[in-house]
């Protein structure tokens, strides 16, 4: 037998051995909720025959079979609970097969070159990661079932196909579907697609969803009360999660390693296909992930937060990484690649899937509304100066003026004393006196801005809430899910619909993207957008996107990234000096008012 063979045997008896251990765990609590009631049933048979007469012996049995009630009670409430509940399923965008032949196509001959079943069907992540999620737990099938009654397209609907299939549903990262070419992505998804085999043993796949529904109902009964038909169910609640999370915990270690064992026979099974070419594409998985991260905290971030959400973040990463390129000379070899065919032609529409994906994105890491919205809206990344950078700037000038009127900060000296309202004039001149005044004046404005960006953010998630309750509303319904391959609006394979399948009411953001930025780092941030209003209105600068940091300022059509200094000799020092040669060497006035939004 071959090393690779061998390997694979290995882990693969690993992972029946661990899944075995689990079952055998299910076995034990079953067996545990019976013996009350064998030793009843025992009891009662001794006494039937005589040999167990008496006062004494008949209070020992009714006691015995209360106990027994009691114990197979919470037993089937415990098994009810496993049942039903939904275990945690990633949020993705489903793809139908009719919304990606090629991609389907691709799989399928990758699951027979390795000889696993393929498939159920595909779904994109926005992230750069690729697996396999089992979606059959009967929670998961039950909700599968009234989905496709909705949705035609997707891969469970049809006669006699309304079930779920055993074959787990392969999960895509977007991003690798837009910068890696089509023969990179089989050789990263072929030890992905070759874990099929081992789940479709039934005693891995037994024991995965016992795991799976121990989890979910642990999830369902730490869930807060809604209501008050569910606060007296609470105490029943909390009794069946400490019994389930009991027994999760003693799968803990077992459910490791049954999955370590899964990965190493899959890997080892994929060695066969395009090893050499998966040595080269890691590279490129490692690459999309950098590119991938500047482009949500850099360019992204910014407009989440100004209530925009650029549809088009994957097709970014190309553009992002191919900045890239250009700047790291270790890169130099990644830009001869793009000749090649992408393996986002493998869709039908891409841009639709590029769009869905953004959202999604925008939700997990931001935590914004599942449709679009007056207060949140979808931008083009030709429009993103204009819409977000310029907006981004006027939007923190205006908090930071409003800041120093609420202070009673007067003018600059070289302004106007106020406008027709009576608010002092907005210019530059103002907000640099008042930092260059003391080291106080600075910790002050701080404290102020920190106050109201948290008093903005806290009003950002109503709206967005109210905005959600107002459809529903509108058209009579609650959000559903849809089914794997059926889609949402602007998603391939379909139409309505929200694309988080099978997804709980979990809080959003899942992944924020940043730790909340200290009053020194906000106060920074509105200064220098003050001080870009000031050179776009006065100097004849503009607004510009920088593929790898974001907002950024063009002066004579090139960027200016020599402000952040400046800027921070000014807020923390009160060291105007470095700020004013700058702003002489641009050409901004001071003294001007700005426009504000």
């Amino acid at each position: 037998m071959s090393d690779t063979g061998t390997g694979e045997e290995l882990g693969a008896q690993a992972a029946r051995a661990r899944a075995l251990a689990l079952l055998r765990i299910r076995s034990r609590a079953t067996a545990v909720a019976l013996l009350p009631a064998a030793v009843a049933v025992v009891l009662f048979a001794a006494g039937a025959q005589g040999f167990a007469g008496g006062s004494g012996w008949d209070a020992a049995r009714w006691a015995v079979t209360v106990c027994a009630v009691v114990v197979l009670l919470v037993a089937a409430a415990v098994a009810l609970a496993v049942v039903r509940a939904k275990p945690a399923v990633s949020p993705t965008v489903p793809l139908s097969e009719k919304a990606a032949p090629d991609l389907y196509r691709l799989v399928r001959d990758l699951a027979e070159r390795l000889d696993v079943p393929a498939p159920s069907a595909i779904a994109l992540t926005p992230d750069c990661d690729s697996w396999l999620e089992d979606r059959t737990h009967p929670a998961a099938d039950r909700a599968a079932r009234e989905a496709a009654d909705r949705g035609p397209d997707g891969p469970g609907a049809g006669p006699g196909r309304r079930r779920v299939q055993a074959a787990p549903v392969l999960v895509i990262g977007s991003p690798f579907l837009w910068w890696m070419r089509v023969a990179e992505l089989r050789a990263v998804l072929a030890p992905v697609v070759a874990g099929t085999g081992p789940s479709a043993h039934p005693d891995i796949a037994a024991a995965r969803r016992f795991v799976r529904g121990l989890d979910g109902a642990v999830a369902d009964a730490a869930a807060p009360a809604r209501g008050p038909v569910h606060k007296v169910l609470r105490l029943p609640h909390v009794l069946i999660g400490r019994i389930a999370r009991l027994l999760l915990r003693s799968c803990h270690s077992h459910a490791a390693e049954m999955e370590r064992g899964v990965a190493a026979a899959a890997s080892t099974r994929a060695q066969a296909v395009d090893y050499g070419l998966r040595i080269v594409a890691q590279e490129q998985v490692g690459l999309a992930y950098a590119g991938w991260d500047r482009l949500l905290t850099r360019v992204a971030l910014p407009a989440w937060r100004m209530g925009r959400w650029p549809s088009r973040l994957d097709a970014g990463v190309v553009s992002a990484l191919t900045e890239l390129s250009r700047r790291d000379r270790l890169a130099d070899g990644f830009t001869s690649r793009l000749g090649e065919r992408p393996a986002c032609d493998l869709i039908e529409e891409p841009g639709a899937a590029d769009e869905a994906a953004s959202l999604l994105a925008a939700r997990l890491f931001h935590g914004g509304p599942a449709e679009t919205g007056p207060g949140w809206a979808p931008v083009d990344w030709q429009q993103y100066p204009d819409e977000v950078v310029d907006r981004k700037w006027r939007t923190e000038a205006a908090r930071l003026h409003r800041v120093l009127d609420a202070m009673g900060v007067p003018p600059a000296s070289s302004a106007g004393a106020s406008d027709v309202a009576g608010a002092a004039v907005p210019t530059l001149a103002r907000v640099v006196e008042h930092l260059v005044a003391g080291n106080g004046s600075a910790e002050e404005l701080a404290a102020g801005i920190s106050a109201a960006v948290a008093r903005d953010e806290a009003q950002a998630p109503a709206q967005g809430d109210n905005q959600d309750q107002d459809q529903d509303r509108n058209q009579g319904r609650t959000s559903q899910p849809v089914p794997a391959g059926s889609g949402a609006p602007g998603t391939p394979g379909g139409s309505g619909g929200d694309v988080l399948d099978f997804w709980g009411p979990d809080p959003l953001p899942l992944f924020p993207l940043q730790p909340p930025r200290t009053g020194t780092e906000l106060l920074a941030d509105h200064v220098a957008a003050m001080v870009c209003c000031a050179a776009v209105d006065t100097a004849g600068a503009a607004p510009g996107l920088d593929w790898l940091d974001g907002p950024a300022l063009l002066v004579d059509g090139e960027r200016r990234s020599d402000l952040g200094t400046p800027v921070l000799s000014l807020v923390e020092d009160g060291d105007a000096g470095p700020l004013r040669s700058w702003l002489a060497s641009v050409g901004v006035r001071t003294d001007k008012p700005v426009r504000l939004v």
